[in-house]
């Protein structure tokens, strides 16, 4: 087993607003979270296997929230709206329906934190959008998915498969 990383080396690696979001909201890094980070950071495949409650999912998305917010924002398209990028950046495929709501509402922590921390600092962050597409999801919702995807989707593996194969 590796060594545990320096939670100020760790944590450098982020940019300032989820540093300053994440040193203002917690003591410190999990061991889950500074091997995982350790890990991303270098590009390499990650698999955290911790027990519940050890902040794998935080450690999962800050990163990807922190790679996000570094992007230029787009200017706003001809609805108001920010205006789409390709496609989805982030997808989160949980095995269960019920579960994909919990990571969503659990998501929008993060992201409030990180534009109240980014705007302390005088900076703005780009607009992330978050989808979710269950089998629940209506139609409406589902052709807005289509048309402008979100920045991150979470979906069951049933509802990929289903974005996958149909038009």
């Amino acid at each position: 087993m590796p060594a545990t990383i320096p939670t100020a080396t760790v944590l450098e690696r982020f940019g300032p607003a989820a540093r300053a979001w994440f040193t203002d909201t917690f003591a410190a890094p999990t061991k889950a979270q500074e091997m995982g980070w350790d890990a991303i950071s270098r590009g390499e495949h990650t698999l955290l296997l911790a027990p519940t409650g050890s902040g794998k999912t935080l450690a999962a998305f800050l990163w990807c929230l922190d790679r996000l917010t570094a992007r230029p924002a787009l200017p706003p398209g001809k609805d108001g709206r920010a205006a789409s990028r390709e496609g989805v950046t982030v997808l989160y495929i949980s095995p269960l329906k019920a579960l994909s709501y919990d990571v969503e509402r659990n998501l929008r922590g993060p992201l409030a934190g990180l534009r109240i921390a980014a705007a302390r600092a005088g900076q703005q962050l780009p607009e992330i959008s978050v989808g979710t597409r269950t089998g629940d999801t209506p139609t409406k919702e589902r052709e807005d998915i289509r048309r402008h995807p979100p920045d991150i989707l979470i979906t069951t593996p049933e509802s990929l498969y289903l974005m996958l194969t149909s038009r």
